[in-house]
């Protein structure tokens, strides 16, 4: 028979539900030639690649989420690049050049040797970086009394038995770092200062990193006490 005729007998006999298997339309007839849209042989190679390059075994959830694909890049073994040397060759050297500029700021903060010195006595306080007493002693110690704690010989014995102290009591490899605190201007400042640049002290001057001086200074408060005139 005559395909034409079939043709024409199905479109107009037949219902419409059964006409699309009749009248199909090639696929590179029904795209038009200049159009914009994606060619969909081009899609479905696309969507094939996809899915191929998806793991079977990974579940919705986990395809879904957005820390898998953090988490697979920090698993994989990265092989590393000289360009990761390079860096840590710099920060060391930084870091040496930090450590050149200043020298103490690896350790940890000092201790403090506070010297009370005034024309009654001198009072010397050994203490650690929080501020806890380890040490404190004064010439009265010593076996000075009233007016004799007064002067420079008493300071220079109690600056170098403290330092005996500190020695013996093995406080030496404790402290790293040391501040002296002045305070006053007795004659024991400048008895501590001998002893301290002298033989008793060449063990605890190469730890000193800071002198400080807080001396009370007042602007204007109580009337001064009355000077002492005799005769």
């Amino acid at each position: 028979m005559n395909p034409q005729f079939l043709n024409s007998a199905a479109r107009t006999f037949l219902p419409s539900a059964s006409r699309q298997f009749y009248f199909r339309i090639p696929s590179f007839q029904a795209t038009r030639r200049l159009s914009s849209s994606k060619n969909v042989r081009s899609t479905t190679r696309e969507m094939e690649k996809e899915l191929l390059s998806t793991n079977p075994r990974q579940t919705a959830k986990e395809a879904s989420s957005p820390l898998s694909e953090v988490t697979k890049t920090m698993q994989e073994e990265k092989p590393r690049s000289p360009s990761v040397s390079r860096d840590y060759f710099r920060m060391a050297e930084s870091l040496e050049a930090e450590m050149i500029r200043s020298p103490y700021s690896d350790k940890g903060p000092p201790h403090h040797l506070h010297v009370y010195s005034h024309k009654h006595n001198t009072l010397l306080t050994l203490t650690r970086p929080n501020g806890n007493p380890m040490l404190s002693m004064g010439c009265g110690r010593l076996g000075f009394r009233k007016g004799g704690r007064s002067g420079y010989d008493p300071a220079y014995q109690l600056a170098s038995h403290v330092f005996a102290q500190i020695q013996e009591k093995g406080w030496l490899l404790d402290i790293q770092r040391l501040e002296l605190v002045y305070r006053g201007f007795g004659p024991g400042r400048e008895a501590f200062t001998k002893v301290l640049l002298g033989n008793e002290g060449k063990n605890i001057r190469g730890l000193v990193c800071r002198v400080t001086d807080s001396t009370r200074i007042k602007f204007g408060g109580t009337r001064s006490r009355k000077v002492r005139r005799l005769g």
